[in-house]
């Protein structure tokens, strides 16, 4: 068994508003997400907004290029081994975030509205998650009943701790870290009206998705809710999500889909995994000059066996998680997976130095996972990221910001399991170095 599994093998199947405004925020964030931004391009009902963004960073400890096989996901045994002699340093990165959203609204009788959009987010010229749109979607809102919306939109677990609790799109080890899924692609969603609750306004939300229906056997579903509340400088959110048959993965901007993208051919081959979490979000404005915001997330996988649904030297596998690689559970399967439970935490203070200029300090910690797994896959690390940067409107829908972070992993070796990759979010891979430090400055264009 052992020889087999050391044969490279194919990658698995990929697919600065003030308190009192910020229950509004996240109410136009329900209907017409991005597309409330200043509207650059206007004709009749449709509308075309969006965002920009260049990045340029300088990281130590960085090395380009050495994991032996660059193509297989982090969860596979065989993604473990680095390349001999490869040295690693000083490494300038780059990249180019272009994401463009194509509305349209309408205003219909007894106050109804209607709006739907389509957007994509494109990195460095290619889609940033390939074969699945950020939107693509219909809502239909009113002042009393609430918000209906169905399609392919962003999941409440990804982008509220995106945004506004991600200082700089930079920072994001919280937000885009963990169980949650952050693309709903078959979904429905509906949303109430603000609720005069405890001297304060609550919202109330709930998500079902049906991700890829083709799985018959192994039946795709997520339940998201999400709850809202604010009052004066205090906005506190609880968000919940379980679901059951999605890829496996530790990675909140993952889409909700099915086990493999190959329903036919891979249902009956496999049995199915699970996966959720349950998060809160804080914040609270200190006068006019400080804000101090916070989160705190309790992951939840079921692990996922690994089984080749193709054979050969070549062959694909399915998505595993927290494998015993070349172990076998009491029924004698091989290669099983294992139950995992993690925390995270994340911290953040802003400083408002006038109206165009404010700085910012934030942490994020992912912690160590508990596992009946007998193998080390990543459960026994940790890591703390830390950062500090401000930011400047210089006006017209341009920003630019700039940042200096720093990452310790609790050892050398395999990244925490809430990590989609040993060197996610900082470039400092955990197997090559333990810690290290990069310095980053964006443009960001919102039209």
């Amino acid at each position: 068994m052992q020889q087999e599994l050391s044969r490279p093998r194919r990658a698995p199947i990929r697919q600065a508003k003030r308190p009192r405004l910020l229950v509004l925020s996240a109410l136009v964030a329900l209907g017409l997400g991005a597309a409330a931004s200043a509207h650059a391009f206007e004709y009749g009902p449709f509308s075309l907004t969006g965002f920009a963004k260049v990045n340029l960073g300088y990281v130590s400890n960085g090395c380009e290029g050495c994991q032996r096989d660059p193509a297989a996901g982090r969860q596979f045994v065989w993604a473990d081994d680095l390349v001999y002699g490869k040295k690693y340093g000083g490494l300038t990165t780059d990249s180019v975030l272009f994401q463009p959203i194509l509305g349209v609204k309408f205003d219909l009788p007894q106050g109804f509205k209607f709006s739907a959009a389509y957007s994509q987010r494109f990195r460095d010229g290619k889609a940033d998650l390939p074969g699945v749109v950020y939107e693509r979607s219909a809502t239909l809102v009113h002042e009393y009943y609430g918000t209906v919306q169905i399609g392919n939109f962003l999941a409440r677990g990804w982008n509220r701790p995106d945004f506004p609790y991600a200082y700089d799109l930079s920072q994001t080890a919280f937000s885009d870290s963990g169980a949650a899924y952050g693309i709903l692609t078959k979904a429905m969603r509906y949303t109430s009206r603000p609720l005069y609750v405890a001297d304060g306004n609550l919202v109330l939300e709930a998500s079902y998705d049906q991700g890829d229906t083709n799985f018959k056997r192994n039946k795709p579903r997520l339940f998201e809710m999400w709850a809202l509340w604010a009052r004066g400088p205090l906005v506190v959110e609880a968000i919940a999500q379980t679901s059951r048959n999605g890829p496996p993965v530790a990675f909140a901007k993952a889409p909700f889909t099915g086990l493999t993208p190959f329903p036919e051919r891979d249902d009956v081959l496999l049995n199915g995994s699970g996966q959720g979490m349950f998060m809160l979000l804080g914040k609270y404005q200190i006068g006019t000059a400080y804000e101090v915001s916070g989160g705190l997330r309790f992951n939840r996988w079921s692990g996922s066996y690994a089984v080749p649904v193709t054979q050969g030297a070549l062959a694909q596998w399915n998505n595993p998680f927290n494998v015993d690689w070349g172990g076998v559970d009491a029924n004698g399967v091989p290669n099983p997976g294992y139950p995992a439970r993690s925390t995270d935490l994340l911290l953040g203070l802003r400083k408002y130095v006038n109206p165009k200029l404010e700085g910012y300090v934030s942490m994020t910690y992912l912690g160590k996972a508990k596992t009946a797994n007998p193998s080390e896959r990543g459960q026994s690390n940790s890591a703390l990221f830390v950062s500090v940067g401000a930011r400047y409107a210089i006006g017209g829908g341009l920003t630019v910001s700039g940042s200096l972070s720093a990452v310790g992993y609790a050892r050398k070796g395999l990244a925490p399991l809430s990590m989609p990759a040993h060197n996610a979010f900082s470039n400092v891979d955990s197997r090559i170095a333990n810690r290290g430090n990069w310095l980053s400055v964006d443009a960001f264009y919102l039209f």
